[in-house]
């Protein structure tokens, strides 16, 4: 069976599709990063195996998200993307019409537009928590209620209520507030969804021409209510693609395949087995300019592996040792 693995390590959550030589989904995990990527990346990988036929030929592996360096070095990488790229492949082969990308996660958020299938124009939030569904995690938690209710009962609102969600501090002072004064939790929790959603339109979203149809994925796209939200505020119907929150994954297996097709070279995926390696993670202050900036290092035994996190190449390029 020949197969390619996506890799995207997010801050909150891991995920690793493995897609056949059809590209269709073969299997999935679904991980919390709890600030412990390499340990999600080991674990998922052992997961993996277990859920494959022994005979399993990977024929190409593919890293995206935020610790994509870190995870390529790991397994063996043959193509490390950007977030950008990867969800809007994946998007692409499943509503080969979109237009507009939404895809908020657990930390960060972005939109995507597309016209007839290239990627025009992007944009990123990665500073504030309002957009994110992290913010939305604590409100759940503050409230006592899984995330899931959340959302089953911000769709039993009437007459929800203004949230100012501006700011993670002033919405939740002002769900307070609204608690205090009387107001349904339903409606509080409807008012929230909209106060994301605006939030995300008036940051991320700025100057962006968001045409349909609108596809919106990310571990958020669970919530019905910011689902509904988001059709009321943009008056057209959004699309929740089945897999939604595996996306970027699927998009790096996509692109690794296409890649491995391209240049008909084997695969430097390093194996299984290296679920089962210890590795150390260090970082120091490069002091070659008045950047400053802070390099990551990879090392086992002793031994560096690479080194990341510069504003330019200086330490990529450098030989280690």
């Amino acid at each position: 069976m020949e197969a390619y693995l996506g890799i995207d390590v997010g801050s909150v959550t891991t995920k690793l599709t493995v897609l056949d030589k059809n590209d269709e989904l073969v299997t999935h995990v679904y991980l919390p990063t709890q600030g412990k990527p390499i340990n999600m990346v080991q674990q998922g990988l052992r997961q993996i195996k277990q859920q494959l036929p022994e005979d399993v030929n990977i024929g190409g592996v593919a890293t995206t998200g935020s610790a994509r360096y870190l995870a390529g070095v790991i397994v063996g990488a043959d193509l490390v993307k950007n977030e950008i790229t990867s969800h809007a492949v994946a998007t692409l082969q499943y509503v080969p019409q979109v237009q507009t990308i939404i895809e908020i996660g657990g930390q960060d958020s972005k939109i995507i537009i597309i016209r007839d299938g290239v990627v025009i124009d992007f944009g990123m939030n990665t500073v504030c928590a309002a957009g994110t569904g992290s913010f939305l995690d604590h409100q759940a938690l503050r409230l006592n209620m899984s995330i899931e209710e959340f959302g089953q009962r911000a769709l039993d609102s009437n007459t929800p209520v203004r949230i100012a969600g501006r700011c993670t501090v002033f919405a939740e002072s002002d769900m307070v507030h609204k608690q205090q004064m009387g107001h349904r939790i339903e409606d509080i929790l409807y008012g929230l969804c909209q106060a994301l959603v605006r939030n995300y339109l008036n940051n991320v979203g700025l100057g962006k021409d968001i045409k349909p149809p609108v596809v919106f994925q990310g571990g958020v796209a669970f919530n019905q209510g910011i689902v509904r939200a988001l059709q009321e505020e943009l008056d057209t119907e959004v699309i929740v693609p089945s897999h939604h929150e595996l996306m970027g994954a699927i998009g790096a297996a996509l692109l690794v395949h296409e890649e491995m097709a391209r240049t008909d070279n084997g695969s430097q995926f390093k194996g299984f087995g290296v679920s089962e390696i210890e590795y150390h993670t260090s970082s120091f202050e490069c002091k070659a300019c008045p950047n400053l900036c802070e390099i990551a290092q990879l090392s086992i035994d002793g031994q560096v592996l690479a080194r990341w996190g510069g504003r330019c190449d200086l330490w990529e390029r450098s030989p280690v040792s």
